[in-house]
């Protein structure tokens, strides 16, 4: 599960290099594709990281908070808080990664739109899990306040 609070940018570590679907092309020639789906809402938003550093066995992925999502930039907005489903789609081009709007898949289902020189394709999903978005100290969408206890009795008696 992956726990992060909702502010400017996210930064969090996926299993990837583990379960790499295309051996057949350098680490540098792969991006991954996200899917979150809010449990709640029924949500659907899709980004690309807006880094992405390849480990031996994972990927640091960093994403940043951004009203206007842009799914090739890594920019989204994770409203309304709260629990995410993920999956994580590996992306293998043909060369020096282009991440844009026509170069890459927008969706998991999806070729890229453009497909001339450097593309994108979708290769399969090699991570599903939970992503918990909290909100920031303060700025709850609930809030509760606590009283303190009372000094004398708190009995409630029948007909009083």
């Amino acid at each position: 599960m992956i726990q992060l609070t909702y502010k400017d940018s996210y930064s969090f570590n996926v299993t990837t290099e583990d379960v790499r679907i295309d051996t057949s092309v350098p680490s540098s020639q792969i991006r991954h594709l996200f899917k979150f789906t809010n449990d709640m809402s029924k949500d659907v938003k899709y980004a690309y990281g807006r880094t992405e550093t390849i480990y031996d066995r994972y990927t640091k992925i960093t994403m940043t908070h951004n009203t206007t999502e842009s799914a090739p930039d890594g920019d989204i907005n994770f409203v309304p808080n709260g629990y995410w489903k993920y999956s994580v789609w590996e992306v293998s081009f043909n060369g020096t990664p282009e991440v844009t709007s026509t170069k890459a898949p927008r969706t998991e289902t999806e070729a890229a739109a453009d497909q001339s020189g450097v593309y994108g394709t979708v290769k399969g999903c090699v991570e599903i899990g939970k992503l918990h978005i909290t909100e920031e100290s303060g700025e709850e969408e609930v809030q509760y306040t606590e009283n303190p206890e009372p000094s004398g009795s708190n009995y409630i008696y029948y007909g009083q």
